[in-house]
């Protein structure tokens, strides 16, 4: 298995899954990858983990890597079993003689693969501004609850200066590539739209919060190597990412208005194209989705990126439309705040659904 060099002592050891199509309801049509980080070091340290079925992948990047070397110290920044599946596992092959991790995450690490399990690992807790040296290198670690479970954290490699922040700054990618200035800027960043507006919207505070951590803590960023996607190596690329995130997490969206309809027999699907009409005519941008043929995923992403949004329903049983409703549903699970949101809809032969009833979930 090939191993990539992220810095001098630093490798990519992860595993790419070109066929995931759905990650817990979010549709991933590009793939994605389970990154993992090695530092070679003085003492060998492995930080996070991949699914479960890709163990073998991984494990054998590692040992590519380390010819022979103990595996002295694994990190494991988050335990959802995309990062966690394969650790029991893996722990078994490379036997770490320590294992870090927050207080949050022995606890769930104990309930999805057992205490009788756990309890033989050596976990040891961390907190923020902890730090276990290697030689040259230190780890740094930060507690980032809720971006986006209770037992995140991010693990700064001082003396390499890159941060390894699990979900943070990720996408839903897979691709031969490593690094995001070896792929088309434009879909990097139309991936890590889509995994923030899934993902970690509802977490705007807590993403403010630990962007601020970092200032405090004066890290010094050359690399962000998240666990999803592609790396961020160059300085504008980097740049690239943090303004996004402080405009993401910050809820601000350029003047842009996106319509989301479903139609049965085309009434409302003419009504969103007057409205669209209508929008064109004043010169701001303007998109528009039927719901039938358009990801959940996607939708998220507009919603992120449009200051305004616009929903169409018609009529049916006296209710929104199945899949109306199912998008509402979705949408309120987000919290999308500082939006200008809208409704219109059609209807038969008999009292229709009360249009404000489509905007009573994002309420």
């Amino acid at each position: 298995m090939e191993r990539y060099q992220v810095r001098e002592q630093i490798w990519w050891t992860g595993a790419v899954d070109w066929n995931v199509r759905d990650f817990h309801g979010y549709e991933t049509p590009r793939g994605t990858t389970y990154n993992a980080y090695l530092i070679l070091d003085e003492k060998v340290a492995l930080v996070d983990g991949c699914r479960d079925g890709f163990g073998p992948e991984m494990l054998a990047r590692v040992r590519d890597c380390c010819a022979g070397r103990q595996v002295d110290y694994l990190g494991i920044n988050h335990v959802e079993p995309d990062h966690s599946g394969a650790l029991p596992w893996l722990i078994e092959q490379l036997r770490p003689v320590g294992i870090f991790c927050s207080k949050k995450a022995t606890d769930a690490l104990s309930r999805y693969y057992g205490p009788e399990t756990v309890d033989g690992w050596n976990l040891r807790i961390v907190g923020t501004g902890d730090e276990v040296g290697l030689g040259r290198n230190t780890l740094q670690f930060i507690e980032t609850p809720m971006l986006h479970w209770p037992d995140s954290m991010f693990t700064y490699v001082k003396g390499s200066k890159t941060l390894l922040p699990n979900d943070g700054f990720g996408q839903h990618l897979a691709t031969a590539r490593r690094f995001a200035d070896e792929v088309d800027t434009s879909v990097v960043m139309e991936e890590a739209g889509k995994y923030y507006a899934n993902i970690l919207m509802p977490y705007g505070s807590p993403a403010q919060k630990i962007m601020s951590k970092i200032q405090e803590l004066g890290l010094e960023i050359e690399v962000i190597a998240p666990s999803h996607g592609v790396i961020w190596r160059r300085p504008e690329d980097i740049r690239r990412i943090l303004g996004a995130y402080q405009s993401w997490s910050t809820f601000q969206a350029p003047e842009k208005v996106s319509v989301f309809y479903d139609t049965m027999w085309h009434s409302t699907e003419k009504m969103a194209m007057a409205i669209v009409e209508g929008v064109a005519q004043t010169g701001v941008d303007c998109s528009v989705c039927r719901l039938n043929v358009t990801s959940r995923a996607e939708i998220a992403r507009l919603v992120l990126e449009s200051r305004a949004f616009l929903v169409g329903t018609p009529t049916l049983n006296s209710n929104v439309f199945p899949t109306v409703g199912a998008l509402l549903s979705y949408v309120k699970g987000l919290r999308p705040k500082q939006r200008i949101v809208g409704a219109f809809g059609s209807r038969g032969w008999a009292g229709g659904v009360e249009v404000r009833s489509c905007l009573v979930q994002l309420s």
